[in-house]
């Protein structure tokens, strides 16, 4: 196990990388995956075998309220149905912690419940918010889970210039789900997860 890092530098990085992702040209990215409320597309990750998922779409709210449902806190166990159990481990700062959470299990528990412990960090983006984290081999891996492990992940949500009432929320997303998968499930489950991520939340909002 390792030790915890030192948050500061780990979040400066995290963030270059993610805007960094955020920077690369249409042309390299192909649909996954398109429904009313987002588009998902993907290439090949530059931090494992598996793909880098982009997931795009406009959500009627303020940004600041959308943030705070998908980041670390009480929002987002309420209304995230993937996600089983969230465990606040450490708190660096307001925006800076480490959170140990389960999933429940998917495509007919073809993949089983999965654990993941993240550093998550929410810094300001342009006119919005990156909300953004990454696994860290830390604790001890709670019986009948399979530790995944998020390479960097985040979303960004910026109001839309002419309707400031509505933002842009652009997530990417790279998990390495671990244990014996096989690739062409893990996809067809990545798609299809992010693409509910953006109903529920709309809905979630709402009420």
């Amino acid at each position: 196990m390792d030790p915890l890092p030192n948050p500061a530098p780990l979040a400066s990085k995290l963030r270059n990388t993610l805007v960094r992702y955020h920077s690369i040209g249409d042309g390299e990215w192909r649909v996954a995956k398109k429904t009313k409320d987002a588009t998902v597309w993907r290439k090949p990750s530059e931090e494992f075998s598996g793909y880098l998922y982009k997931a795009q779409g406009v959500v009627e709210d303020v940004t600041n309220r959308i943030v705070n449902h998908i980041r670390p806190g009480p929002y987002r166990l309420d209304w995230d149905s993937l996600m089983t159990s969230m465990d606040i481990m450490e708190t660096f700062e307001e925006n800076c912690c480490v959170m140990r959470y389960t999933t429940a299990g998917q495509l007919w528990n073809i993949i089983a419940p999965r654990e993941f412990v993240d550093f998550s960090y929410t810094t300001s983006y342009e006119d919005g918010l990156l909300t953004c984290g990454i696994s860290l081999d830390y604790g001890e891996v709670r019986p009948n889970f399979v530790r995944g492990f998020n390479h960097p992940c985040g979303w960004f949500c910026v109001p839309l210039k002419d309707s400031p009432g509505h933002s842009l929320l652009t997530g990417y997303i790279q998990t390495e789900l671990r244990g014996m998968l096989p690739q062409s499930a893990v996809d067809t489950a990545m798609s299809s997860t992010l693409a509910n991520f953006y109903s529920d939340l709309k809905k979630a909002l709402k009420t």
